[in-house]
């Protein structure tokens, strides 16, 4: 049986499967029903000076039949009296003690993260998570957001939290930034043993076109808010991945964003992840779903030899690389598996119409499109749009012709394969 046990910068978790400091977090009650169904951790919704939330506060996107693609959410930090938070706290860690029990932090004065960081720890904290990265509401106070996109500032919390815990710590990022480098190495200079991301994406999730007003409505307004579920999973992996290869940058990561399945997990893993956080998932499907990603992730280890959660960190990092280094002689053709074409010519007019005019009607009898290969550029979107699993590959071509980089052979005078595609 493989062995999925995780150690995220000191914090011990039974598997690498915790939930994201969200609503479902948000009080004792939940976190024990969720431990009972295999979750490893969870991160308790952010504890601060209580606020007052709003009604209504979430928002979802639907895509093609698929309800919740992409959630927002305008939702801020705790509502409940600290001193409640404290206590549950305290009876959660109580009775799961090999559960890890991580809480979420977000206030403003040196003070205030002495005091607060101080009853955490009392109360039974495995490790604080710094919330550097709350897009709405907490940010226009000069706090969450605005912290995690100046890197001074980040730097200068962080080295506070971290002279005041005796637990580990983690700077919690904001995808709010053009480039994420600058926000995990101050995190890093700051003294966190480690950091997750993404937080939230600053979002409007749609408009009311009946009333005119954007979507969650509080009476007859709304707000921006954060964008967060399945739809922003590309986004976390590359932030992720972007910290995983960065020679400066050598923290442990909690990777979030999108975590609906074990496979959104492993790739996370994958990227450099140690733990993954979940949150949409759970809020639309239940804390049941992890017993599935438990059942996977197992399966996926024992198929390809993995004994630990250790030996798949990071193991695609490597593979990414700048798109200088790609090889530009690599080449691919569309083949298109006549047993188990429909002749839906979806891949003809998606090439015809959005791609490089190489897909063309059948002829004859015939009842699957025609590849001409002299011209397929192997741009994949006929395989993407292919209703049919495994009815187009992209078959590699040997060509002649010897790798070449832009970076390291083009300005050399490597020879290049002619161009395809060009009419």
């Amino acid at each position: 049986m493989p062995d999925l046990r995780t150690n995220t910068a000191g914090i011990l978790s039974p598997n690498p499967f915790w939930l994201a400091s969200a609503p479902p977090t948000n009080s004792g009650d939940q976190i024990k029903r969720a431990f009972d169904h295999g979750w490893g951790g969870a991160v308790w919704k952010t504890l601060g000076q209580p606020i007052q939330n709003v009604s209504s506060r979430f928002g979802g996107l639907n895509y093609g039949g698929k309800r919740g693609v992409g959630f927002n959410n305008i939702e801020l930090i705790t509502d409940r009296p600290l001193e409640t938070n404290f206590r549950e706290i305290y009876d959660v860690k109580k009775q799961y003690p090999n559960h890890a029990v991580i809480v979420s932090l977000m206030v403003e004065s040196r003070d205030e993260w002495q005091d607060i960081i101080k009853r955490s720890i009392d109360a039974g904290a495995d490790g604080l998570e710094l919330n550097f990265g709350c897009p709405h509401g907490m940010c226009e106070r000069g706090m969450g957001s605005a912290v995690g996109q100046e890197p001074k500032i980040n730097e200068r919390i962080t080295s506070w939290a971290v002279e005041f815990s005796t637990v580990p710590v983690l700077v919690k990022l904001t995808p709010n930034v053009s480039d994420i480098l600058p926000h995990g190495r101050a995190a890093q200079r700051g003294g966190a043993h480690g950091v997750s991301l993404i937080n939230t994406i600053k979002s409007i999730i749609g408009v009311d076109i009946d009333r005119f007003v954007p979507e969650p409505r509080v009476g007859g307004l709304s707000t921006n808010g954060g964008y967060c579920g399945a739809a922003v999973k590309p986004i976390a992996m590359h932030m992720v991945a972007q910290l995983a290869r960065d020679h400066e940058f050598n923290l442990p990561i909690s990777g979030i964003g999108g975590v609906s399945n074990w496979r959104d997990a492993v790739e996370f893993i994958l990227l450099g992840s140690t733990s993954v956080q979940v949150c949409t998932a759970v809020m639309l499907e239940g804390y049941r779903i992890v017993e599935d990603m438990i059942e996977g992730l197992e399966e996926y280890m024992r198929t390809h030899g993995f004994e630990t959660v250790d030996q798949m960190v990071g193991k695609a990092v490597s593979q990414y690389s700048e798109w200088g280094d790609l090889n530009l002689n690599y080449e691919t053709v569309a083949k298109i598996d006549a047993s188990k074409c429909i002749g839906c010519y979806k891949c003809m007019v998606a090439c015809h119409d959005g791609a490089h005019q190489c897909i063309h009607p059948p002829t004859g009898e015939l009842r699957v499109p025609v590849v001409d290969e002299s011209e397929c550029v192997g741009c994949n979107l006929c395989q993407i749009v292919c209703p049919v699993e495994g009815c187009i590959t992209m078959a590699p071509v040997d060509n002649g012709f010897t790798p070449a980089t832009w970076n390291q052979h083009v300005g050399e005078g490597a020879a290049l394969r002619p161009k395809k595609g060009v009419h």
